[in-house]
C-alpha cells in the first residue's frame, strides 16, 4: 500500500464534480418523465391507464357483471385502495 490515505489533499475523486442544483434538476426531470409515462398517459395497446386497468380488475373479480345487480362504486374503490393499489391508503389517482 503505497498510498497515503490519511491525507486528504492526496485524494482524488473517480466521479464527476457536479453540483446540487444541477444534479436535482436533472433527478427531477427524470423522475417527472417517468411518472408521466408510467401513469398519466395511456398505454398505446388498450387505451387505459394504469389505475383504470386496476379498477376494471377489481370489478371483474368482484363479479360486477352486466346482468347482476349493481355494487356500489364504494365498494369498487375501496377493493382497488385496499387490493391493488400500490400507495396503500391515498387517493385512487
Amino acid at each position: 500500500m503505497s498510498e497515503n490515505t490519511d491525507n486528504p489533499e492526496s485524494f482524488e475523486p473517480n466521479f464527476p464534480i457536479v453540483t446540487i442544483e444541477d444534479e436535482m434538476r436533472d433527478s427531477y426531470l427524470e423522475y417527472a418523465m417517468s411518472v408521466i409515462v408510467g401513469r398519466a398517459l395511456p398505454d398505446v395497446r388498450d387505451g387505459l391507464k394504469p389505475v383504470h386497468r386496476r379498477v376494471l380488475y377489481a370489478m371483474e373479480v368482484l363479479g360486477n357483471d352486466y346482468n347482476k345487480s349493481y355494487k356500489k362504486s364504494a365498494r369498487i374503490v375501496g377493493d382497488v385502495i385496499g387490493k391493488y393499489h400500490p400507495h396503500g391508503d391515498t387517493a385512487v389517482y
